[in-house]
Formats: structure tokens, C-alpha cells, sequence
């Protein structure tokens, strides 16, 4: 093999990988955008159906105890640590440790909702993101 052979292999071999690259964003970016699309359908649901938000908290990651936050909406896991605001945005409510958020309150940042709840997590738990909410929607007052 000819060093223009080798030369034209890694290009194709570089346009192969970005190609790859740009696919996996492309479906990374419709996931999000579906998440989103089902985040929105749980607020207009929950609002529709008078379910009342609640004051939401943080947890850190190590340690004990609850942190206040600024935030409203439901809780939409039995631990609490996962939470929709009455905007629609999705939360996953585990913050570090810190005496500041003690005394001053937590201010966890919002994130991109996952289609797959759980997935690769370590206790194999993992669920649909339509069937957390709709079992939360089910549950009504009894789960925030």
C-alpha cells in the first residue's frame, strides 16, 4: 500500500467516524427532544387533573439529611430524588454535601429527561420514562 492509499484510507476511515458521530447525536437529540415531548404532557396531566405541586428537596449524594430548594413540582420516584417542576423540567434532586446547603438550600441544576429511567444504573432498575409518570399521574397525592 502507497502512502496516497494510506493517506485516502485514514480520510475515509475519519469521515467514517464523524458520520458516526453526527448519527448519534442526531438520535441522542430525538430522544431528548421526545423526553421533553413526555416531561410537558406529565405538567399539562398533573395540572389537569388538580394534582397539587409540592416544595421539592434535595438529597446529597453521601450523608444523611434533606437540602430546601427553590423548587416546585412533583416528585416522580418513591425516593424522592427524581422530579418534574411545574415548568418542565426534569431533576434528578442528589447534590454534594456542603454546610452552604445546609443553611442555604440546594440549587440542583435542571436536566435532560431520559427516555429509559434507570438505564445502566447498578441496580438493573430501570424504567420507561411514559410509564414513571404515568404511574405517578396513578398514584395521585399518595406518591408526592
Amino acid at each position: 500500500m502507497g502512502s496516497d492509499d494510506g493517506l485516502a484510507w485514514r480520510e475515509r476511515q475519519r469521515r467514517a467516524v464523524r458520520a458516526h458521530a453526527e448519527a448519534d447525536e442526531r438520535r441522542r437529540a430525538a430522544e431528548r427532544a421526545e423526553a421533553a415531548r413526555i416531561v410537558a404532557w406529565f405538567v399539562a396531566e398533573a395540572t389537569r387533573r388538580g394534582l397539587p405541586p409540592t416544595r421539592l428537596t434535595a438529597v446529597p449524594y453521601a450523608g444523611r439529611g434533606r437540602y430546601r430548594t427553590r423548587l416546585t413540582g412533583w416528585y416522580v420516584d418513591r425516593a424522592h430524588t427524581r422530579a418534574v417542576d411545574t415548568a418542565g423540567r426534569w431533576y434528578l434532586l442528589t447534590v454534594p454535601a456542603s454546610l452552604r446547603a445546609r443553611v442555604l438550600g440546594a440549587d440542583p441544576p435542571p436536566g435532560p429527561a431520559p427516555l429509559i429511567v434507570g438505564e445502566g444504573g447498578r441496580d438493573g432498575e430501570s424504567m420507561p420514562l411514559r410509564d414513571m409518570l404515568t404511574r405517578r399521574l396513578e398514584a395521585g397525592d399518595d406518591a408526592g
